[in-house]
Formats: structure tokens, C-alpha cells, sequence
């Protein structure tokens, strides 16, 4: 009897696995993102609801990435921002910081290392933002990590971690007013909306313009990521799932209204 119900069990599993893998298929036939971000909140209060400490739900939010990330690359979407980690987090508990900076070192190397995700399916990892105020160990890692996806062109994965769009902004003002001091051309006249976004963070790493944006757990607010990137054709999208707790099912409805969008903006043109 047990030998009939671990069968049982499996079979249901595979069915389940196979169902995922038609819709993913069917979903791909119409239009799909170039580019989706995901302000991954909410890990710290899922692991409250459940009992646990902060550092747990930051590791199941880990595990909810690569679990996304590979529907994204089923679904062959070019580009996957996330905001792991914010410039302010760094005024977080020192024992939580801490845990969160070892478990970096930890999981950006293990998602890049030979059969993994992104070497799976040809990701190549950028993490952008102030690597400077990240401890040794961990830029470190950031450069093993990157250096393993270096060659990969199939997609891109950005981790923006420790991140501040008010930073990111800032820094390509720097470059684009130093590009003209370097050519001896100070005219303001030179200094443009397009100037700027080839400097930013994103633009640098070869990332498309956003589509989709996504923030979890129910806040609705932008809370200082990609602010210049969402633009007036970024589908945005606020959902109360904690992001430990996201997956297909939260993700579906927001490709569903994508594509009906993409296929009455395609229908107005011949009208």
C-alpha cells in the first residue's frame, strides 16, 4: 500500500509539473516582456507570521528567486531586475546585516557556479549599485559570480544590491557632465534625458527598457528602485503576496494583462 501511494504522489507531481510547462508554453505565444523588475518585500514579515527569525525569510526569498527567475527564462523573458538589498538597509540591526551579507557570499556564487540557473540557461549576472559600502568578502563574491556568467547572452539577471535610484541617478548626472567636460563641450543643451539613461546603472549592463514592474508584500510605493526606469509605458504592479509566498499563480494574472494591453495597443494602430 505505502509502495501504490508514493506512486500515486509522483504521478500527481509530474502531472502538476507537465500543466505548469503547456501553460508557460501557451503564455509564451502571445506578447512577452523584454524586461521585468521585482522589489522582492516582505521576507522579514513572512518570517514573523511563521514564527521565525529575519534571517530564514530572507533565505526562503532566495529560494522564491530562482524558483521566478526559471518561469521568466521558460517564458524567455530578456531581462529580471530585483532589489535585494537598499543603501538604507545598512541601518537594519548589525546581527541582521550581517547574516544577510554571509548569506550573499553564499547564494550569489552558488546561483552562478557550473549547472546552476543562470549557467543553465546563459544568464549573465550584474549586481549593481554602491559595491563599495559592501564588506570584502562579498565584493569578492560578486566578482567570482559575474566573472562565471561573463560569457553568458541569452539573458540578463540585474541584483541591485546596495541600491538607491537617487544614487544610481546621481552618479550617471556625474558621468555624462564629466563626458562633456572631457570634450571640452559644457554646453547644459548637451546634457539630455537620453544622456542620462545610457549612464544609468541598467542601461550600462545592457538591459532593455522596464515593462513590468512588480513590488510584493502589499506596500505601494516605489521606495527608491528604478524610479527613473519606470516611465509612462512600465506596467506597474503592487500585490499583497509576500515575496516568499509569490509564484506562478500571482505572476500569471500580471502577464495575462500585460499581453491584453500589448494586443489593444497593437489593435488601436490598425484602427
Amino acid at each position: 500500500m505505502t509502495w501504490i501511494l508514493g506512486w500515486t504522489v509522483s504521478l500527481l507531481a509530474y502531472i502538476k509539473a507537465q500543466l505548469v510547462l503547456l501553460l508557460l508554453y501557451v503564455l509564451s505565444a502571445g506578447p512577452i516582456p523584454r524586461h521585468v523588475a521585482f522589489e522582492m518585500d516582505g521576507n522579514r514579515r513572512f518570517a514573523r507570521l511563521t514564527g521565525r527569525c529575519a534571517i530564514e525569510g530572507h533565505s526562503d526569498g532566495f529560494h522564491t528567486l530562482k524558483q521566478v527567475l526559471e518561469i521568466c527564462m521558460r517564458l524567455n523573458i530578456r531581462c529580471v531586475t530585483v532589489y535585494a538589498f537598499a543603501i538604507e538597509n545598512f541601518n537594519r540591526p548589525a546581527d541582521e546585516v550581517g547574516a544577510l551579507m554571509n548569506l550573499a557570499e553564499e547564494r550569489l556564487v552558488e546561483i552562478a557556479q557550473n549547472g546552476a540557473l543562470l549557467n543553465q540557461y546563459g544568464v549573465r549576472l550584474n549586481v549593481l549599485g554602491h559595491r563599495e559600502l559592501l564588506p570584502m568578502h562579498v565584493q569578492a563574491a560578486i566578482d567570482k559570480a559575474e566573472g562565471m556568467t561573463r560569457q553568458n547572452d541569452r539573458a540578463i539577471l540585474n541584483v541591485c544590491a546596495p541600491y538607491a535610484s537617487r544614487h544610481e541617478i546621481t552618479l550617471a548626472v556625474q558621468s555624462v557632465v564629466q563626458q562633456a567636460l572631457d570634450k571640452e563641450n559644457v554646453d547644459p543643451s548637451s546634457i539630455t534625458e537620453q544622456s542620462i539613461e545610457e549612464n544609468l546603472m541598467t542601461s550600462l549592463g545592457g538591459s532593455p527598457p522596464l515593462d513590468i514592474f512588480i513590488r510584493t508584500s502589499g506596500v505601494k510605493r516605489l521606495s527608491g528602485f528604478l524610479q527613473w526606469q519606470c516611465c509612462e509605458n512600465t506596467q506597474i504592479h503592487m500585490v499583497d503576496t509576500y515575496w516568499p509566498d509569490f509564484g506562478l499563480w500571482d505572476f500569471v494574472p500580471i502577464l495575462l494583462d500585460y499581453q491584453r494591453k500589448m494586443w489593444a495597443r497593437d489593435l488601436s494602430k490598425l484602427v
